[in-house]
């Protein structure tokens, strides 16, 4: 079994001040000592949701995109269907409740494709993406929150569309990359 090596950690907690609260994250504002041994102030955003990313793939290499303005970055962003899912939830039942909400699809199949962190820098967002196959059509459930279109395609020309930078969503890129990688092994 391939297991990665372990390091101490070197930054040294010595207190910490909630600046911002809400339903999905706490902002913290840290004092430590850094590995230089020098007294820092460290922000850090504590999420209260894993980030699900979802893959869909029918039985002819098609996937599913879902478009949104995405207000934060103040863009028109094309995904994998994807949302957050409550840490005392079981990652897959939320996966399956974002497909089925973002695509309306359902999928008898379900395979982790990979973890991830989001910005390991800021935050201790942990993200999970799956595969979904065995899907069958019901009806979409939208947030009041999203505006999405959807969008069946190849799940090649969704790989084209991470490679020419027409998604840059990091879930998206990420699983999507993975997806290339694991479709020219067969």
């Amino acid at each position: 079994m391939n297991k990665l090596k372990t390091y101490p950690n070197p930054w040294r907690p010595q207190s910490s001040r909630i600046i911002y609260d809400n339903p999905w994250f706490s902002l913290h504002e840290d004092e430590v000592i850094n590995p230089g041994g020098g007294l820092s102030h460290y922000g850090k955003i504590d999420f209260k949701n894993i980030a699900i990313g979802i893959i869909p793939i029918d039985e002819d290499s098609n996937t599913w995109l879902v478009g949104q303005y995405r207000y934060v970055p103040d863009c028109y962003s094309w995904e994998i269907p994807m949302g957050g899912g409550p840490l005392d939830i079981n990652p897959l039942d939320s996966a399956q409740r974002e497909l089925r909400e973002e695509t309306g699809l359902n999928a008898s199949h379900w395979q982790e494709l990979m973890q991830l962190h989001t910005s390991n820098s800021v935050t201790n967002e942990r993200g999970l993406i799956y595969i979904a196959r065995g899907l069958t059509q019901g009806a979409t459930e939208f947030e009041e929150t999203e505006d999405i279109k959807i969008e069946k395609l190849p799940l090649t020309e969704a790989i084209e569309r991470v490679m020419n930078g027409e998604i840059t969503d990091a879930v998206s890129v990420a699983g999507l990359l993975k997806m290339s990688l694991l479709e020219r092994q067969f």
